[in-house]
C-alpha cells in the first residue's frame, strides 16, 4: 500500500484548468541551462525499420482548448504522459511495467532520440501505446526564430512519419509546460491540431529518489489529469509499479491521452 501524503508540488500546475496560458514555464521537462539526457545531441546511427508499425495520425477534439492540460474530470481516467529521452533500457522497463499493470500511456519522443534508437517507435505502438512529437532536439522551442522553432516541430514529425507512416499523435514543446503562441501556431501548421500539457508534474526529472516521485504523481492526480513523466531516470521506472497499484485502488485507469479524450 502507497502511503500519500499532500506535498508542496514546487511550480506543477494547480489542477483544474483545461487551458493554461502559454508562457516559459519549465517544469518538466529538463531546464535549459542544465545537462542534456545522453541522447539529445546524437547523430543518427541507426536506419529505420525496413517495416514499419501502422500509426494514428493526430486528430482534433471538438471542444477542447488548443493547449490541453487535462481530460475530463467526470470519467476515472488518467494519462501518463513519458518524455521521450535517456537509456532504451529504462524505457522498455517503464513499458513493460504498464503494460504488465494493464496501462497504457503516451510518449513524446525526441527527434535525435528517434534517430538513435529507431526500433523504440515499434516497441512503443506494438504496446498500444500513444507515440508523439517532442521537437528534434530537445532545446528551448519557445525561446527560437520562427524558422528554428518550425524546423525543430517538422524535424521531429518527419521522423516519426518515416518510422511509423504518421507525424505521431501529440506534439509537446520541449523545456515548457506550454507553447507560446507562436510555437502552438508552428505546431497546428505541421498537423497537430492541440498541444499537450499536463496539469501533475513528477518533478522526476529532479532525481528526488522514487519515494518522492510517487508522491508527487498521487498527491495531486485526479479523474482527467495528464501526469509529466519521463523515460531515462532510475526513480521514475521504481516509482511506477507503486503508482499504477495505488490508482488501480482508487478506481483510476491509466490510458492514452487519445482515450482520456475520446
Amino acid at each position: 500500500m502507497v502511503r500519500v501524503t499532500t506535498t508542496d508540488r514546487r511550480g506543477a500546475l494547480r489542477a483544474g484548468a483545461g487551458f493554461v496560458a502559454a508562457g516559459a514555464l519549465t517544469a518538466g521537462c529538463t531546464p535549459a541551462g542544465t545537462a542534456p539526457h545522453p541522447a539529445a545531441s546524437a547523430a543518427p546511427t541507426t536506419a529505420a525499420p525496413a517495416s514499419p508499425p501502422a500509426a494514428p495520425a493526430p486528430r482534433a477534439f471538438p471542444g477542447q482548448p488548443a493547449q490541453i492540460a487535462h481530460g475530463p474530470r467526470d470519467r476515472p481516467r488518467v494519462a501518463l504522459t513519458f518524455h521521450g529521452q535517456g537509456d532504451p533500457a529504462l524505457a522498455r522497463t517503464l513499458l513493460g511495467t504498464a503494460e504488465k499493470h494493464g496501462a497504457r500511456v503516451t510518449v513524446l519522443a525526441v527527434g535525435t532520440w528517434l534517430d538513435q534508437y529507431p526500433e523504440l517507435a515499434r516497441r512503443i505502438l506494438d504496446g498500444g501505446h500513444d507515440l508523439g512529437n517532442h521537437t528534434r532536439r530537445h532545446l528551448s522551442v519557445n525561446e527560437m526564430s520562427e524558422a528554428d522553432a518550425r524546423a525543430e516541430i517538422t524535424g521531429c514529425a518527419d521522423r516519426l512519419k518515416r518510422l511509423t507512416g504518421s507525424i505521431g499523435t501529440w506534439f509537446r514543446p520541449s523545456r515548457a509546460q506550454t507553447a507560446t503562441p507562436l510555437v502552438a501556431r508552428l505546431a497546428r501548421a505541421a498537423g497537430y491540431p492541440h498541444v499537450l500539457s499536463y496539469d501533475v508534474d513528477s518533478l522526476d526529472f529532479t532525481r528526488p529518489g522514487a519515494a518522492a516521485v510517487t508522491r508527487n504523481v498521487l498527491s495531486a492526480v485526479r479523474a482527467g489529469s495528464v501526469v509529466s513523466l519521463h523515460f531515462g531516470y532510475p526513480d521514475t521506472a521504481e516509482a511506477l509499479p507503486d503508482v499504477l497499484a495505488e490508482l488501480d485502488r482508487r478506481g483510476l485507469h491509466a490510458v492514452t491521452t487519445t482515450e482520456l479524450l475520446s
